[in-house]
C-alpha cells in the first residue's frame, strides 16, 4: 500500500498559479503525515498532453524547488504533481493532487493594448470626475477559454457583461510606476457568451494622480492620465483566438462617481448611474465619446508577486447612537481599515454622508489626527428603490463612523464595515493565560492587517499612509510569523531597490513622493536604511528563500558601502541627519526624534549590525570573499562603538535602555560589558517601575536584551506594566490596535497634541516577536524553520501559552503549562524538520517530525 500523498505544489509565494510572471516558477510542497524526512522526489509536468517526469531526484528540497524542464512560454499552461521518497530505498508516496500553473504575458511583445482614458479636457490641478471606459464586441462561436490581462494608470474595477471581474480592491496597487506597473490575469471564460459582449471599467485616481502626501498633498505624482490598460484574449473551441485590447475604438464617459480620493473619500450620485452601462443593452450613446490614447512601455508591466487587496471580513456595529440632530454614531468595536457598505432607500437627491475616525472626543468623531484626510463618503440616492453601496477607490482607518442624512431608523444590517488588506494567508497564532497580553497580541494582528495594504504602511487613516522603511525593518520578524508576507515584501523590496539613490542611500519611505522640507531631499538614516540588509535576511530565515536574499543583495551591499564611506576610517557614523530612537516617550510631542539616546550611537550600532548581516548573507550566497570582508568591517565598527560609546565602568555614554539594548542584542560588547549592560538595563527599567522608555529602535530589542542577560523577570514586568507608557496601558485604555505613540491617548483622556498621532501603527507591536519566541517558545534555527528550537521561558505569572506557526514545511506548534511539579509541553514538529526542545531546567532533547509530549518532572527524573 502506498504511503499518503504530499500536498499539491504551490508556485513561488503566490496563492495560485494563474498568470505567474516567471517562466520557471519554483515549487513547494509539504510531506504526508508520518513521512519524517524527504530523501528524494519526482516531479511530473503535463504540458498540453506532453508529459515530462524528472525521475527520482535525490534531494531533500521541498521548499522552492527548481522548475523541472524547459521554462514556460507566455500563456502556456502546465499541470504539475509530485511524489516523494521518505526512506533511502523504500517505495515512493502516491502522487500529489495536480495543480495548474499558467504563465502570464512574459514578453513585452505580447502586449497589444495601449492605455485609454477620458477624451475630454481635464484641469490637472483640479479635482477631476473619474471616467468609465467600455467597448462592445461580438463572439461568433463557442469558447474554450478566455483571459483578461488588466492594469491601469490609477485604479480600476473591470466588468464584462455587467458582471465584475475579480474581487480585488485598489488594483493594480502601488509600485514605483515608472519602472513597475502590475497587471493581473483573470479567467473570464464564464463572463462571456456567443453573440454580443461588452467589456468596461470604472477608473479612479488612486496613488497615480490623486492628491497624496504631506502638507496638503501633491497631485499627479506619476502623471495626469487616468487610463485603463486591458487585453482580453479569447480562445475558441477550434483553437483560433481573438484579442480585444484597449485602443482608439473604445469609448469613455463620466461615471456616477463625482469625486474620489484615497484621503478625501468618495462621492457617488446614484441618479447618474445606468446599471446597464457595461452590458450589450442599448445605452445613451450621446454620453460616450472616443477615448484618448496614452502610452505605456510594455517592458514595465509585471505580474503580481503576492495576493491582491481584498475584503477579508465584515463587521456589524456593536452600538448605534442617535444624536439630537438626527445623526447616527456607530461603534464597530474594533479599529479597522476598510469602508462602509450601506443598504437604504429614500427620495431622489437625498444625500447620505459617512464620516470616519479612530476615536471619539467628547462624544464626537476625533478628526484632528486625520489632518487633511477628510475620510468622508457621500451617497446621493436615485429614488429608484433600495440600494446597497460602498465606495470603490478609497479606504479609511476607523472604529467609529457618523452617518448623516439617513432617512428613518438605521436597522440591523443597514450599515456594515468591510475590512480590506492584502489577502495574505494567516500563518501564526499565540495566546496565553493573561487576557491583557492576548488582547495586545490581537492588537498587533489588527494593526498588521490595517497597514499591509499593498505596501507596508505606517498608518491607514491620516494624510500619510506611506511605506516607511524603518517601521517594517523593526516589524518584519513579527509580520513574517503572523502572515505569509514573503511575496508582498519581496515585491516592495524590489521597489526599495529601484528607489535607492546611486550613492546607496535608502529613502525614508518607498515609493518616494515629495516630502519637503524634512524628507526631501532624501538623506541616509540609520534603522530606516537598514531595511536593505535586515529585512531580506529576516525573510530568508523565515521563508527559506535564498533567491530572495540574492535578488536584494546588491541593494544591501550598496547601503553598507555607503555607511562605510560616511563613517570613514573612524568607523563611527557620527554625522548627518538622524531620527535616532524615534518616538522615545521622553521626546516632546513636537519633536519625536529628540530622544535620550545619542542618535549617532544608534547610527553606529546599526552600521555594525548591517555589516554583520551583509557578511552572513554573502556567506549564504557563497560569496566568501565578501563574507570575510564585511565580517571584518563589522568587527571594526563594533570596536569603534565600544571605544566611543562604552565607558571604562561599562556604562554607556547614553545611559538609556535603548543604548544598552542595542549593545546587547547587536553583539557590540565584550562578555563583561554585555553582562554589566544587562544589569544596568534591568536597573534602569526597575528604577522607572518597569515603564517603557524606548522608541522605535529600542522597543523591539529591550525584552530580548533583558532575557539574554539573565533578567527574564524584568522583561515580564516590562511586558505586564499597565501604567503609561507601556504596551498594556493602551490595552487598558480600550485599544484594539497598536498606537503610534505610547500616549496617543493620554491618561486624562485627551489626545496627544503632537501633529502625528495615529491609533493604528504597527511598529511598537514588534514585541510580538518576543512573545512568539520567548513566551510561546518557537524559534527558527535554520532557514524556513527546517530546524526549530522549542524554548519557552515562563514568567510573570503566565501559567500557560499556546503558539502555532504554519512554516513552509507544515505546522509547528508548542503548548506548555505550568504544573505542580514543573512544566508539561506538547510539541509538533513538521514533517521534514528537526527540533530541539529546551525546557526550563532540562538538558536539550532532539525531536523528529511528529507530536511529542514532554514533562520536565519526568525528564529530570530520568536523568537523575
Amino acid at each position: 500500500m502506498l504511503p499518503p500523498q504530499p500536498s499539491p505544489v504551490s508556485f513561488e509565494h503566490l496563492p495560485d498559479g494563474l498568470g505567474v510572471g516567471v517562466a520557471a516558477p519554483r515549487l513547494t510542497w509539504t510531506l504526508p503525515s508520518g513521512a519524517g524526512r524527504q530523501h528524494a522526489y519526482e516531479l511530473e509536468v503535463d504540458r498540453s498532453g506532453a508529459v515530462h517526469r524528472t525521475g527520482r531526484v535525490d534531494d531533500a528540497c521541498q521548499v522552492l524547488a527548481p522548475w523541472p524542464g524547459e521554462p514556460l512560454a507566455s500563456r502556456e499552461r502546465a499541470t504539475v504533481r509530485v511524489r516523494v521518497w521518505s526512506s533511502a530505498d523504500g517505495e515512493p508516496s502516491a502522487w500529489s493532487e495536480p495543480r495548474v500553473v499558467e504563465a502570464g504575458l512574459l514578453d513585452p511583445a505580447d502586449w497589444q493594448a495601449v492605455p485609454v482614458g477620458a477624451g475630454w479636457h481635464e484641469d490637472p490641478e483640479a479635482e477631476r470626475r473619474p471616467a468609465r471606459v467600455r467597448k462592445g464586441f461580438p463572439l461568433d462561436r463557442p469558447l474554450s477559454h478566455a483571459r483578461l490581462h488588466v492594469s491601469a494608470h490609477g485604479l480600476y474595477e473591470a466588468e464584462i457583461n455587467g458582471r465584475r471581474v475579480g474581487d480585488e480592491a485598489l488594483a493594480p496597487g502601488w509600485t514605483v510606476y515608472p519602472y513597475r506597473l502590475r497587471y493581473r490575469t483573470h479567467d473570464v471564460t464564464d463572463h462571456l457568451t456567443v453573440g454580443a459582449n461588452t467589456i468596461g471599467a470604472w477608473l479612479g485616481d488612486g496613488w497615480y494622480r490623486g492628491k497624496y502626501g504631506f502638507d496638503g498633498g501633491t497631485r499627479n505624482i506619476y502623471g495626469t492620465d487616468q487610463c485603463l490598460l486591458a487585453q482580453l484574449e479569447v480562445t475558441y473551441d477550434d483553437g483560433t483566438t481573438v484579442v480585444v485590447a484597449t485602443d482608439g475604438s473604445w469609448s469613455a464617459a463620466p461615471g456616477p462617481i463625482l469625486a474620489s480620493g484615497l484621503y478625501e473619500g468618495e462621492t457617488f450620485d446614484a441618479r447618474l448611474h445606468d446599471p446597464d452601462w457595461c452590458t450589450p443593452s442599448p445605452i445613451a450613446s450621446d454620453a460616450w465619446a472616443p477615448v484618448r490614447i496614452g502610452h505605456r512601455d510594455p517592458a514595465t508591466l509585471v505580474a503580481p508577486m503576492a495576493p491582491p487587496v481584498r475584503c477579508t471580513e465584515e463587521i456589524a456595529p456593536v452600538s448605534v447612537t442617535r444624536t439630537g440632530d438626527g445623526r447616527h454614531l456607530l461603534d464597530f468595536g474594533q479599529n479597522l481599515v476598510g469602508r462602509l457598505s450601506v443598504t437604504l432607500d429614500g427620495p431622489a437627491g437625498t444625500a447620505v454622508t459617512l464620516r470616519h475616525a479612530e476615536v471619539l472626543q467628547d462624544g464626537e468623531l476625533a478628526t484632528r489626527p486625520l489632518r487633511e484626510a477628510y475620510a468622508t463618503d457621500t451617497l446621493i440616492l436615485s429614488g429608484q428603490g433600495p440600494l446597497t453601496w460602498e465606495p470603490r477607490f478609497t479606504l479609511h482607518g476607523f472604529r467609529y463612523a457618523e452617518v448623516d442624512g439617513w432617512t428613518g431608523d438605521l436597522g440591523p444590517g443597514a450599515v456594515i464595515a468591510r475590512v480590506y488588506h492584502t489577502d495574505m494567508r494567516r500563518t501564526g497564532w499565540f495566546e496565553c493565560s493573561d487576557e491583557l497580553v492576548n488582547r495586545l497580541h490581537d492588537n498587533v494582528v489588527w494593526s498588521m492587517r490595517g497597514n499591509f495594504v499593498d505596501i507596508p504602511t505606517d498608518c491607514p487613516q491620516r494624510d500619510e499612509r506611506l511605506g516607511w522603511t524603518g517601521d517594517i525593518q523593526v516589524f518584519a520578524p513579527t509580520a513574517s510569523y503572523l502572515y505569509d508576507c514573503a511575496g508582498m515584501l519581496d515585491s516592495w523590496l524590489t521597489d526599495v531597490g529601484l528607489e535607492q539613490l546611486p550613492d546607496g542611500t535608502i529613502p525614508w519611505y518607498v515609493p518616494v513622493i515629495p516630502g519637503e522640507p524634512m524628507w526631501t531631499p532624501i538623506q541616509p538614516g540609520a534603522a530606516w536604511g537598514d531595511v536593505a540588509t535586515l529585512t531580506p535576511w529576516t525573510l530568508h530565515q523565515r521563508f527559506g528563500d535564498v533567491e530572495l536574499l540574492r535578488r536584494h543583495h546588491p541593494m544591501a551591499k550598496s547601503w553598507v558601502d555607503l555607511m562605510e564611506r560616511l563613517a570613514g576610517p573612524s568607523r563611527l557614523w557620527d554625522t548627518g541627519f538622524q531620527l535616532g530612537d524615534w518616538l522615545d516617550p521622553a521626546a516632546p510631542p513636537e519633536d519625536p526624534a529628540a530622544g535620550v539616546t545619542d542618535r549617532y550611537l544608534v547610527a553606529t550600532a546599526y552600521f555594525a549590525h548591517s555589516a554583520r548581516h551583509l557578511a552572513l548573507s554573502a556567506a549564504e550566497l557563497g560569496e566568501d570573499a565578501d563574507a570575510e570582508r564585511y565580517a571584518a568591517l563589522a568587527d571594526e565598527v563594533a570596536e569603534a562603538f565600544r571605544c566611543r560609546y562604552v565607558l571604562p565602568s561599562s556604562r554607556m555614554t547614553s545611559d538609556s535602555p535603548t543604548a544598552y539594548a542595542l549593545g546587547i542584542v547587536f553583539s557590540l560588547l565584550t562578555p563583561r560589558q554585555r553582562q554589566d549592560a544587562g544589569d544596568r538595563l534591568a536597573e534602569l527599567v526597575l528604577a522607572d517601575d518597569a515603564r517603557i522608555a524606548t522608541g522605535f529602535v529600542g522597543t523591539p530589542l529591550i525584552c530580548d536584551a533583558l532575557t539574554d542577560t539573565g533578567h527574564l523577570d524584568v522583561a515580564y514586568r516590562l511586558l505586564l506594566q499597565t501604567e503609561c507608557p507601556s504596551w498594556l496601558y493602551t490595552v487598558t485604555r480600550g485599544a484594539t490596535t497598536i498606537w503610534e505613540r505610547w500616549d496617543s491617548l493620554r491618561p486624562d483622556g485627551s489626545l496627544n497634541p503632537g501633529g502625528m498621532t495615529s491609533f493604528n501603527h504597527y511598529a511598537l507591536g514588534a514585541v510580538a516577536d518576543w512573545l512568539h519566541r520567548v513566551v510561546g517558545g518557537i524559534t527558527a534555527t535554520a532557514p524556513g524553520y527546517r530546524e526549530i528550537a522549542f524554548r519557552p521561558r515562563p514568567g510573570g505569572g503566565v501559567t500557560w501559552a499556546r503558539t502555532r506557526h504554519e512554516t513552509p514545511y507544515g505546522a509547528a506548534s508548542l503548548s506548555w503549562e505550568v504544573t505542580a511539579t514543573g512544566i508539561t509541553a506538547r510539541c509538533t514538529v513538521p514533517e521534514g524538520c528537526r527540533a530541539v526542545a529546551e525546557l526550563p531546567g532540562c538538558a536539550p532533547l532532539t525531536l523528529h517530525a511528529g507530536e511529542h509530549l514532554l514533562d520536565t518532572a519526568e525528564i529530570l527524573g530520568a536523568t537523575a
